[in-house]
């Protein structure tokens, strides 16, 4: 009887440690991308602080993003960069992209500053990002969201 439970002991500790030797988990999930801020300079042209999300279980570098922009449902134009940043596993982070609207998304933002209301807005596109010790892959980003005017910071919505 206690061979028996010698034995079980060591069949149980074994497939403990068999269980452990794989190391943590490599896993690779699909990006998101959104809108942190976006300022309206006085030239009319954006910077649009775009935020860079890694659910990823291992760092992932972003090569570039290609993005068609809406603000209230108006074609605003594409958001196009080369980030070229690496982001931790499970982390995000901002890049700060310059960005010239079409005029009548020009009229959306004008609109929403001035009446302190939030605005909807949709991005639309690819980034390219490569898993570490991976090959580049191309995720489809299509996300809807809203940006808010930002008390005291005139032109600025998050």
């Amino acid at each position: 009887m206690k061979r028996g439970w010698h034995l079980a002991s060591l069949l149980l500790f074994s497939a403990l440690l068999a269980a452990c030797a794989g190391g943590p988990v490599r896993r690779v999930s699909p990006p998101a991308a959104s809108i942190q801020q976006l300022t309206v300079n006085a030239d009319g042209s954006w910077s649009v602080e775009l935020r860079l999300q890694n659910y990823s279980s291992i760092p992932m570098r972003f090569d570039s993003a290609d993005l068609a922009l809406t603000v209230a449902d108006q074609a605003a134009g594409s958001l196009k960069g080369a980030p070229q940043i690496s982001v931790g596993p499970e982390s995000a982070d901002v890049v700060s992209l310059p960005f010239k609207p079409t005029p009548a998304a020009r009229m959306q933002i004008a609109d929403s500053l001035a009446g302190r209301r939030p605005l909807a807005y949709a991005l639309k596109g690819k980034l390219q990002a490569t898993p570490e010790e991976g090959k580049s892959r191309s995720f489809d980003i299509d996300v809807k969201n809203t940006l808010n005017p930002v008390p005291g910071l005139d032109g600025v919505l998050r």
